[in-house]
C-alpha cells in the first residue's frame, strides 16, 4: 500500500487558498476569472514539474497526464474543479484536483510502476455561480451520452451564450476566448480514449463526523425532483382593504409549505431531504398585499417509489385553495439515482481497509461532475470528512490529514483498477 505527502497536501491547500482569497478565510473563484486562471497556471506548473503532458479541450477543460507501461492501455482519469460559489470555501472542487496531483505526484516520487497512462483533470464551471448552469463543461462534453431530459440543458451554442449573472452582458463563450485556455476539441474526455474516472470530494455533510469516519465509500447520486409551486392572489392596499377580504399570495404559500413539511413528514422516510430555497413575490411593496408568490421544492431520495410519494404530495397542492388563492405546480427538472461502478466501489473500499482509514457506505446529496462522466465510464467517488458538515461557505474545512487520507485512498484504488481492471 501507498500513502500521499502530507506536506506536500498541506502546501497545496495554502497555496491554491491564495487565488481568490476573500479576506474572511475562504474564497470567490469564478470560472475562467483572473483568479481561477491563477489556480489554473498553478496546476500546469506543477504538473509540468513532474513531467506530465497538458492537453486542453475546447471548452478549457484540463488534463495533465503520465504515461504507464502499455502504449495501447486506456487513461485512468482522477478529476474536479477549480471555481468555487462566491464566498465559499478552499475544499469544495479544489480538494479533488489537488488529491488528482497528489495521486501523479506521489506515483512518480516512488516510481510507482502502472500500465494505464494516469490523467489529472480540472472541468471547467462544474459550479456555474457566475455562468449558469452547473457542471456546464461536463454538460457538454458528456451530452451525446446523456439521457434526454439532461442532455437538453446542454446545448453547446447556449451554453456559449449563457450571461454573467454580474454584468449580464458577457457571455461564457466570451470569457472562454479571453481566458487563453480555450483549446482543441479532440482532447474531450471519451470512451475512446478514457477507461475509468475517480472524483475526491469533500463531504459537504456532517454524516462522516458524526459517525466518527473519516472516508466515504460513496454509492450514489440521490435521485431528485425540483417544482415551482406558484400562488395567485390579489393586489390591494395594506392599509384599506378589511382581512376577511384578502387573498394574500404570501400567506397562502405559506400554508401550503406547512402542508407540505406537515404530509412529507408523516411518511417517516429518515434519509429523505427537501428545501425551499428560491422564492419571488409581487409586486413585492411593503404597502401592498401580495397577489403572486412562489417558491422552489427541492426533493432528493435514492428509491425512485419515495420521490413519488412526495410528488404526489407536492402535486396535491395544486388540488385545492390556499387562503381564496389558487396554486399552480410547476415541473423544473428531475433525475434518477445515478449508481457508481460496483467494481471501483469495492477497490475504493478495500484500499481503506488495507490503509487502516475509518470509513462508511454514503450517497451523495450533491450534485458532481461526476455524475454526468459516468453515463460515459464507468465512475466512482470518494467522500472526505467536513468539519461540522460546512460547505459552500467561508468556514467550510477538511483537515489535510483527512485530504491527505482521501488522496491516499484514491491513488492505492486506481493502482487497484490498473492492475485487475473491471
Amino acid at each position: 500500500m501507498y500513502t500521499a505527502n502530507l506536506e506536500r497536501m498541506k502546501d497545496k491547500i495554502k497555496t491554491f487558498s491564495q487565488y481568490g482569497d476573500a479576506g474572511h478565510g475562504g474564497i470567490t473563484r469564478y470560472s475562467l476569472s483572473p483568479e481561477a486562471v491563477m489556480a489554473r497556471n498553478e496546476f500546469k506548473k506543477r504538473m509540468e514539474a513532474i513531467g506530465a503532458k497538458i492537453e486542453v479541450d475546447d471548452v478549457a477543460n484540463m488534463y495533465a497526464t503520465i504515461p504507464g507501461s502499455d502504449p495501447d492501455a486506456k487513461r485512468i482519469v482522477m478529476a474536479s474543479h477549480v471555481d468555487s460559489v462566491r464566498n465559499g470555501g478552499n475544499y469544495d472542487g479544489i480538494l479533488g484536483v489537488m488529491s488528482a496531483m497528489e495521486v501523479l505526484e506521489t506515483v512518480v516520487e516512488k516510481k510507482i510502476p502502472h500500465k494505464h497512462p494516469l490523467t489529472a483533470m480540472i472541468w471547467t464551471n462544474e459550479e456555474g455561480s457566475l455562468y449558469p448552469p452547473a457542471m456546464m463543461c461536463s454538460g457538454i462534453v458528456c451530452y451525446d451520452y446523456l439521457p434526454e431530459e439532461i442532455r437538453t440543458g446542454f446545448v453547446y451554442d447556449d451554453m456559449m451564450k449563457s450571461k454573467s449573472i454580474i454584468d449580464h452582458t458577457t457571455t461564457f463563450g466570451e470569457a472562454l476566448d479571453k481566458s487563453g485556455f480555450k483549446g482543441d476539441k479532440k482532447y474531450r474526455l471519451s470512451p475512446d480514449n478514457y477507461y475509468c474516472y475517480f472524483e475526491t470530494h469533500i463531504e459537504q455533510g456532517p454524516i462522516l463526523e458524526d459517525n466518527g469516519n473519516d472516508v466515504g465509500v460513496v454509492d450514489c447520486v440521490l435521485g431528485m425532483f425540483n417544482y415551482t409551486l406558484k400562488f395567485y392572489g390579489q393586489t390591494t392596499h395594506a392599509g384599506t382593504f378589511p382581512m376577511p377580504k384578502r387573498r394574500d399570495a404570501f400567506y397562502a404559500a405559506s400554508q401550503a409549505l406547512i402542508y407540505l413539511h406537515d404530509e412529507i413528514d408523516k411518511l417517516g422516510y429518515p434519509e429523505l431531504v427537501y428545501t425551499t430555497g428560491e422564492l419571488e413575490t409581487h409586486p413585492n411593496v411593503h404597502t401592498c398585499v401580495p397577489d403572486y408568490f412562489e417558491f422552489s421544492f427541492d426533493c432528493r431520495h435514492e428509491d425512485p417509489q419515495v420521490l413519488d410519494k412526495v410528488l404526489a404530495i407536492v402535486k396535491s397542492c395544486a388540488d385545492k385553495e390556499w387562503a381564496g388563492c389558487k396554486c399552480e405546480v410547476v415541473k423544473a427538472w428531475n433525475r434518477d439515482t445515478v449508481y457508481w461502478n460496483k467494481t471501483l466501489v469495492s477497490y475504493v473500499k478495500e484500499s481503506c481497509e488495507e490503509l487502516g482509514v475509518s470509513h462508511q457506505y454514503i450517497h451523495s446529496g450533491a450534485g458532481h461532475d461526476a455524475q454526468f462522466a459516468s453515463y460515459v465510464l464507468p465512475a466512482t467517488m470518494i467522500f472526505v470528512q467536513s468539519k461540522d458538515g460546512l460547505s459552500h461557505c467561508e468556514p467550510e474545512y477538511s483537515s489535510p490529514e483527512h485530504c491527505t487520507e482521501g488522496a491516499s485512498v484514491m491513488l492505492n484504488a486506481v493502482l487497484k483498477v490498473d492492475e485487475k481492471g473491471l
